[in-house]
């Protein structure tokens, strides 16, 4: 199968995926089984560990989906440990400004361009059984940089901020941008905002993704020009499954 960058990257492309908040292998099967092209284990707003994690992006990937990882945070330590692991892409959550982007590429980008360091002899390397340049190559070339762009700050700097060498994918986080703004996502001044974002990501040829709550947001999404789409989560697909069936029965 082809990476995850390369398949966004497709003209046309659309990708739809959701978000991994269990620690559960089932729920993981069950979405290939539903058809999903990829995950994003969410390391931000959930449970996982570094451990589950793992064992979540190579089950995921051992079912056919490619699988991404969210780090808790922008100056998260695992970032090195999670690329060894195999993800196919990182998110760096809060990205503000060039600083923050510099800082995220730096971390997910090999030395001497970037302070990444060699683990030849982790999974990502097939334990030692991939041939270094191989190794480096797919690290550089292959692996999802995905930088949120969460706030209006951002929002603002987003011309500069994608110009950084480096930078290969984007995210709008709708959610954190009403946030920061005090203003809903289908504000006049948001909507131009990621109506900017958007230009400035298509001109550059870089995929952008976002997240959203259902399959017909998803339909709008992939309309707008969006290459990978989130798909409401693990977690919430269950309860909200579960809700539905007993309300029925309760009526």
């Amino acid at each position: 199968m082809d990476s995850f960058l390369s398949r966004i990257r497709a003209p046309g492309a659309c990708l739809f995926g959701t978000w991994v908040k269990l620690n559960s292998l089932e729920t993981l099967e069950m979405l290939s089984w539903a058809g999903y092209d990829f995950v994003v284990i969410d390391a931000e707003h959930s449970p996982h560990t570094f451990e589950s994690t793992y064992r979540s992006i190579v089950a995921a990937q051992g079912f056919g989906m490619s699988a991404l990882v969210r780090l808790p945070d922008l100056h998260n330590q695992d970032a090195q440990r999670v690329l060894d692991a195999g993800a196919d892409g990182v998110l760096v959550p809060r990205v503000r400004d060039l600083t923050d982007a510099r800082h995220a590429i730096d971390m997910l980008t090999f030395s001497p361009v970037g302070s990444r360091g060699m683990g030849i002899t982790s999974r990502a390397g097939r334990w030692g059984a991939k041939p270094i340049p191989d190794y480096l190559a797919h690290g550089d070339q292959q692996v999802a940089r995905v930088l949120q762009f969460e706030d209006q700050q951002a929002l603002d700097a987003v011309e500069d901020i994608l110009d950084l060498p480096g930078v290969n994918s984007a995210f709008l986080g709708y959610g954190d941008l009403s946030l920061s703004s005090g203003k809903p996502a289908s504000h006049p001044d948001n909507a131009s905002r990621v109506q900017k974002w958007l230009l400035a990501c298509q001109a550059r040829r870089i995929p952008c993704g976002t997240a959203v709550g259902d399959a017909a947001a998803a339909a709008r999404s992939r309309e707008q020009g969006f290459s990978f789409v989130m798909i409401s989560n693990d977690a919430a697909m269950f309860g909200r499954a579960a809700s539905d069936a007993l309300k029925s029965l309760k009526e």
